[in-house]
């Protein structure tokens, strides 16, 4: 008992100093941003996740100005490289296939946020270059106003029989619809080397002469161009929200599987505000951050362990709609198979249309 009482209070005394340590860590990190003034964004306008809430923020609690540069994940990185001995960009906002790139190209630098342990392993790397503060899962959004007498879908297998029509968009192009024939093949047995089962699942559609050539966006579903749309849930309940009759949509991730993806910050190896970029993954991995973002409806990655606010909560979808998802495994393989998918996209399912 002795020993146990002895073991049970070392433990603490360790927490008790390693939250100390942490304390002090993260007031000698807000010293340096602040007196750094500034912090230089790329890839994280106001209007995505709601940024301009975080922004707003670090500009109250720490006198932070900010200025953002809207670009591409790969446009970023290679500014981060390009700019290496004047950088103009402190930290920037990327897809998750896109932070082990960052880090093999060499223009990142760790942090690690005092809430690390909370951060799947899957969504981050081990030596703090990037975490993925947000995620995007693949969903479906039905008009239901337009779905000509057949049910809400409510997984991929409902596809096959609905007399509505699907839309996915350019697999070419858009990372949206080539995650959404990742999530089809996924729910149906196969992986980021087996795209098959999905490819089977939409040249089916096409048979029937219901797969929509429209690109499931805000501007199409205003026109009543979009029946069911495959897209990413952040953007599903964006669409909605902006909808004349909000009622009418109806945003699920299908039952029988789905893909979980999103995005994470890297932060300029060559910053010229360092501790002012740390600080802000910091704070985006705060609860008051994860919280923002939620506002914007992007899923946060700290979910299950923070409490939403309800109008906040009401806003995304609840948990046990992601029983069932899955995050990319074997992301060297996704990267080929992603680049293989617009030639057998053409081969065997645009080759079915009427």
């Amino acid at each position: 008992m002795k020993k146990f009482f002895l073991a049970s209070l070392l433990g603490s005394t360790i927490a008790m100093c390693t939250a100390a340590m942490a304390a002090d860590d993260l007031k000698t990190l807000e010293a340096a941003a602040k007196a750094e003034g500034a912090v230089n964004s790329v890839g994280m306008p106001d209007d995505w996740a709601n940024w301009k809430g975080t922004w707003e923020d670090l500009a109250k609690k720490y006198g932070l100005k900010h200025i953002d540069t809207d670009m591409s994940s790969a446009q970023e990185i290679a500014k981060f490289a390009a700019e290496k001995d004047n950088a103009s960009a402190d930290i920037g906002d990327v897809g998750a296939a896109f932070g082990p790139i960052a880090v093999k190209q060499g223009v990142t630098q760790p942090y690690k946020p005092t809430t690390w342990d909370q951060v799947p392993d899957w969504a981050k790397d081990k030596d703090g270059n990037w975490a993925l503060a947000y995620t995007g899962t693949i969903a479906f959004i039905v008009n239901k106003k337009l779905l000509h007498g057949s049910e809400v879908p409510t997984k991929w297998a409902d596809l096959k029989t609905g007399k509505y029509k699907v839309s996915i968009g350019d697999v070419s192009t858009a990372a949206q619809a080539a995650n959404g024939v990742l999530a089809a093949a996924l729910a149906n047995g196969g992986d980021e080397k087996n795209l098959e089962p999905a490819l089977l699942l939409f040249a089916d559609i096409a048979k029937q002469g219901r797969l929509s050539m429209s690109n499931p966006v805000i501007g199409a579903m205003e026109k009543g161009e979009i029946e069911v749309g495959v897209v990413w849930d952040f953007n599903g309940l964006s669409y909605k929200a902006k909808m004349a009759n909000p009622d009418d949509y109806v945003v699920l991730i299908p039952s029988d599987g789905s893909v979980i993806s999103g995005y994470t910050t890297i932060i300029n190896k060559y910053a010229k505000n360092p501790n002012a970029a740390k600080l802000t993954r910091e704070y985006i991995f705060s609860d008051a951050g994860q919280i923002n973002l939620a506002r914007g409806n992007a899923r946060p990655i700290r979910a299950e362990h923070i409490t939403l606010p309800d109008e906040v909560k009401s806003k995304l979808l609840p948990n046990e709609q992601y029983k069932k998802v899955t995050p990319i495994k074997d992301a060297d393989a996704w990267e080929k198979t992603s680049k293989a998918l617009p030639q057998k996209w053409n081969e065997q399912v645009i080759v079915e249309m009427k």
